[in-house]
């Protein structure tokens, strides 16, 4: 979830290839395990949290080439991380997996080391972000995803300063590469970690796809599928959507999508993004009203989400939110914040929280929702950047009652 931001950056030399030499490339699909990693220190407003991501995201999209901005990840009650290794041989690295940036860094927490295969690119990196900044130089070095997926020259931030990184290392960037405009001096934009695995021949298609296990499970873990798709957890078929072509959220990993609740619309087709750095289901600030008033929850002071009584809960209906003429619907239970994580952001032991909330900002800027891990959590997921799409399929967590 990283509930985190839009994050930092850092970024990546160009790897070029030879036309004469034509790429042999690997057909299979090769997956790199992650696991959930709960805050106890966290936010006291999560919902807050999740709407400077928001801000940030939106200025993003909207700074071109100057420096961009972000939140930090430590107030974030859940956010999932890989072992990633860097160098020769490999250090490894606890990175959050983030799709709302493309940069991978490292130097937040444990340090970096050259080593033979390490090479300093004399590029300079300094991002500012909503509280706080980093800064550092770039380096090319072989990135260990795991032993199927090696890259030799990776590009990577090596972080001399940093602020907002509390039991991380740092970022494993896997949004579009056009979000790494401007973030390296002397350079356009720096291939991501996909790009690179592709361009190796490594794997046939540029492609992630990301598998949770809810947070509320016992050792949440997931995966993420790079090079093709893992459908032995689905329960239906994949479902592609395209990116949209509605800015600021085509910048991101955005769609157009449909939102109702008990089946009356509360946010007509409308553009929005797909994030694992945000923790809910956000909604522009007038489908988050007739949401709040169709469910009769009213707002938590204490945790800046809505909330419901064991009665409300019981009369909650579906939400179903259309992509790509599929309906992905989001139970009553999917629809509540973990009960065990409550102490996590400030609530009340057994009362019941909802896990929409208020984006900020009305319908109508080009960026009306965040599907966070929220919703995520519930869907495999797929950022397929080879056909510029997003593919979601029913698991079997779609139905689960684990919260």
């Amino acid at each position: 979830m990283f509930p985190s931001s839009a994050l930092l950056s850092l970024a990546l030399l160009a790897i070029s290839s030879v036309a004469a030499s034509p790429i042999q490339r690997n057909t299979g699909k090769f997956s790199l395990a992650f696991a959930a990693r709960v805050n106890a220190t966290g936010s006291r407003n999560i919902a807050e949290h999740d709407r400077a991501r928001a801000a940030a995201l939106r200025q993003n999209a909207q700074s071109g080439n100057a420096k961009r901005a972000t939140v930090s990840i430590d107030n974030a009650v859940v956010t999932y991380t890989a072992s990633v290794g860097v160098g020769s041989p490999p250090t490894q690295y606890t990175l959050v997996i983030d799709t709302g940036s493309s940069n991978t860094w490292i130097g937040a927490g444990k340090g970096y080391t050259p080593t033979s295969t390490s090479s300093d690119t004399g590029n300079a990196v300094s991002v500012s972000y909503g509280s706080g900044f980093f800064s550092g130089e770039e380096y090319t070095d072989v990135v260990t995803l795991s032993d199927d997926l090696v890259i030799t020259q990776q590009s990577i931030g090596v972080a001399s300063t940093s602020n907002g990184m509390i039991g991380i290392d740092g970022i494993l960037g896997i949004g579009p590469v056009g979000l790494t405009s401007g973030t390296v001096s002397n350079t356009d934009t720096v291939p991501t970690v996909s790009n690179n695995l592709y361009s190796a021949g490594t794997i046939s298609t540029e492609i992630i796809g990301i598998y949770y296990f809810p947070a509320a499970e016992s050792g949440a873990t997931g995966t993420l599928d790079f090079g093709a798709t893992d459908c032995s957890q689905c329960t239906g078929d994949i479902t592609y959507t395209p990116i949209t072509s509605i800015g600021p959220a085509s910048e991101y990993w955005g769609i157009d999508q449909s939102i109702s609740y008990g089946g009356s619309i509360i946010l007509d087709s409308t553009a929005g993004i797909v994030d694992t750095g945000t923790t809910f289901l956000l909604l522009a600030s007038d489908a988050y009203s007739r949401y709040q008033s169709a469910t009769g929850s009213t707002l938590d002071s204490a945790t800046g989400l809505l909330k419901i009584t064991s009665e409300q809960f019981s009369a909650l209906s579906d939400l179903d939110i259309v992509i790509g003429g599929t309906t992905f619907t989001l139970s009553a239970n999917a629809q509540i914040w973990p009960r065990s994580l409550n102490s996590q952001i400030g609530g009340e032991s057994g009362s019941i929280y909802l896990i929409v909330s208020d984006l900020g900002s009305s319908s109508g800027s080009g960026l009306d929702f965040i599907n966070g891990y929220v919703f995520l959590e519930r869907f495999y997921t797929v950022f397929d950047s080879t056909n510029s799409q997003v593919g979601f399929a029913t698991t079997t967590y779609t139905t689960s009652t684990s919260n």
